[in-house]
């Protein structure tokens, strides 16, 4: 990996966690320790009503928290939305935008990502942005060009390695256990970078690409390693302390 991109292991904790999972956060924390900080930044994505209360707990740890959506909009009359504004003001640093389950629980177009990122970088929050395919689209050989057509319509132009960060997660492998290959896992990577050096140019080779899909303390030195990953974006296995290190380790 060059020294331009520093390896991040992200938790998306989804609808899950009360404000007693503060105690897996500190426990995070507690195991972040001198080693791994050399060696790799840690996020967690909490639902939106433990933000404030996990970025004061997390103060000083050196691990990020950030949102797991945002409004594209800065306020007004959005009942049930956050703007990436409110998100900054309580503390996040990063938020995902695009992830496959909004895109298909709330129908989320490119465009709509897109709109999304551009909110966060006018918060000055980084952009997690998330694409991938489906398992049909996988099977039916169009995998590469659905990802890359995602990933050119949902990134905004003035992109750069301090802004944005792609996360790859295969649909079919979400909570699923199933894992592409390795080398499946290398060659979109490696799409997905050229399609970024396409709009970027050089800026590209700033650009963190995370690979997500049952991401595991036993499968993530494999995966991890691989060409063109920077590092995971965590579901289930981010919830527990024990196991999220474990992940991150694979850097240490």
């Amino acid at each position: 990996m060059p020294a331009a991109r520093r390896p991040l292991v992200a938790g998306n904790w989804k609808m899950n966690g009360m404000k007693h999972s503060g105690a897996e956060l500190i426990a995070m924390a507690d195991g972040y320790d001198a080693a791994l900080k050399d060696k790799a930044d840690l996020l967690i994505c909490p639902p939106a009503t433990l933000v404030a209360l996990l970025a004061a707990e997390t103060t000083g740890s050196g691990i990020a928290i950030g949102g797991q959506d945002c409004h594209a909009k800065a306020s007004g009359a959005h009942t049930g939305d956050l703007s990436a504004e409110m998100l900054k003001d309580a503390g996040a640093s990063f938020v995902i935008v695009g992830h496959s389950e909004r895109r298909t629980d709330h129908c989320e177009s490119d465009a709509v990502v897109r709109a999304k990122a551009e909110a966060a970088w006018r918060a000055g929050l980084t952009a997690v942005v998330c694409v991938g395919e489906t398992r049909q689209e996988r099977e039916g050989g169009s995998a590469l060009a659905v990802v890359a057509a995602q990933v050119r319509g949902s990134v905004p132009a003035g992109a750069s390695g301090a802004n944005l960060v792609v996360a790859y997660e295969p649909v079919w492998a979400i909570g699923t256990g199933l894992v592409p290959t390795v080398g499946d896992v290398e060659e979109m990577h490696g799409e997905i970078r050229k399609v970024l050096a396409e709009a970027l140019g050089e800026e590209a080779g700033k650009v963190r690409i995370l690979y997500g899909g049952s991401v595991k303390p036993d499968n993530a030195p494999t995966l991890l390693k691989a060409a063109d990953v920077d590092g995971a974006l965590v579901g289930g296995a981010s919830l527990k302390a024990s196991d999220f290190l474990a992940i991150a380790k694979a850097y240490a």
